[in-house]
């Protein structure tokens, strides 16, 4: 029997990260000399927070919901062998889990379907209270016991209220993402990993995704 099509679905909203790498990742340049792609520090480690101002996975409304990714790598992001885990946001029910988790696992297509085939292994999917805030230029996240992580611009020579801008450097975002940084305390620890990526790159920027 053929596999059941995902439903359409689409969504707006906001995402942001924090990796292990010295600013700026180099996995967002050519793998080419004498721009490497591969991580500042040989593996990458990277959580990524999203917040859903609108969307549905079909008639499932997933207004207001937030979500949790992080994933390692070897090497570089581009030649797979990804470990990720997800977390959910414990206030969506059953249907708004599935579609959450059919969205963000690459399943249902669109932007995380073309990311699919590099993950190698899934540590597991875990239902959690997440805290995220958009404080004027500052981004944070917050897990209980998981998850602490924020970011916000890195410095310009334009001023504090300045936001660097990189556009076509990111599958997220391609339209332009802000060159971040994380703040001191962004840790993340579980599944017997713990990552201090206080002080190194990050990213944030809108996001609008579809399977359509």
């Amino acid at each position: 029997m053929a596999e059941r099509a995902a439903p359409s679905w689409s969504l707006r909203g906001e995402y942001f990260e924090n990796c292990n790498c010295t600013v700026t990742c180099p996995c967002l340049f050519s793998p080419n000399p004498p721009l490497s792609s591969l991580p500042t520090e040989g593996a990458c480690e990277v959580a990524f927070a999203f917040h859903l101002d609108e969307g549905a996975y079909g008639d499932v409304r997933l207004d207001g919901l937030n979500l949790a990714m992080i994933a390692r790598t070897p090497g570089p992001m581009g030649e797979g062998n990804w470990t990720v885990a997800l977390y959910l946001d414990e206030r969506a029910d059953e249907r708004q889990q599935q579609g959450l988790q059919a969205i963000f696992s690459g399943a249902a297509g669109g932007v995380m379907g073309a990311l699919a085939p590099l993950i190698g292994s899934v540590l597991g999917v875990k239902n959690v209270p997440i805290d995220y805030r958009r404080e004027g230029k500052r981004r944070s996240v917050a897990i209980p016991d998981v998850m602490q992580l924020a970011v916000r611009p890195v410095p310009s020579i334009a001023g504090a209220d300045a936001e660097i801008v990189a556009t076509n450097a990111h599958p997220f975002a391609p339209e332009g993402l802000v060159m971040a940084v994380g703040d001191e305390g962004s840790v993340w620890s579980d599944y017997g990993m713990r990552w201090d990526n206080s002080g190194r790159n990050g990213h944030y920027a809108p996001i609008a995704w579809s399977n359509r």
